[in-house]
C-alpha cells in the first residue's frame, strides 16, 4: 500500500506485518518497499509482560522514541547495564551493542517508533548468545 513517487512515498497500512522475537510490527518503510537506501523506520508494539530476547543490530545504528508503556532495557557485554524508560524517551543503541528489552506493565503494550541506519530492516539483527566474551 505504498503511495505517491517522484521522489516521496506514503504507507497508509497499521496493520501488523512481523512478528519477530517478541514484537509485533506494523508496516514500515524500508529498501523493499519505499526504495530506501540508508534507513527504514517502523513501528514495534511488545505485549504486556513480552520480552524481546538478546539480540545485537549488526552494524548498524537504531533510535526509539516511547509512545506508550514502560520498558526495561538491558544491554552490554552479558547485559550488564540496566535502565528502564517510559513513554516520551528516546533512546540510542549503538552498533553491535546486544540489548533485551522487557515490558515491565501485565496490562499494557509497550509502543514505539523505531528508525535503523539499514534500509534492510531485518537482514542484520542476530540473537546475541550470553555465553559470548562480547
Amino acid at each position: 500500500n505504498v503511495e505517491g513517487g517522484h521522489g516521496s512515498r506514503v504507507i497508509r497500512d497499521n496493520k501488523t506485518h512481523r512478528d519477530w522475537n517478541g514484537i509485533h510490527y506494523k508496516t514500515g518503510m524500508s529498501a523493499k518497499n519505499v526504495g530506501a537506501q540508508k534507513l527504514s523506520m517502523n513501528v514495534a508494539t511488545i505485549p504486556p509482560g513480552g520480552v524481546a530476547y538478546a539480540h545485537i543490530h549488526v552494524g548498524f545504528e537504531l533510535m526509539l522514541y516511547i509512545l506508550q508503556g514502560n520498558v526495561r532495557h538491558e544491554y552490554g557485554p552479558g547485559l550488564q547495564h540496566t535502565i528502564d524508560n517510559s513513554a516520551g524517551d528516546f533512546i540510542f543503541i549503538e552498533p553491535d551493542v546486544p540489548h533485551e528489552v522487557t515490558n515491565l506493565s501485565d496490562s499494557e503494550d509497550v509502543i514505539a517508533v523505531v528508525a535503523r541506519s539499514d534500509a534492510s530492516e531485518w537482514e542484520n539483527i542476530i540473537p546475541y548468545d550470553m555465553n559470548s566474551k562480547s
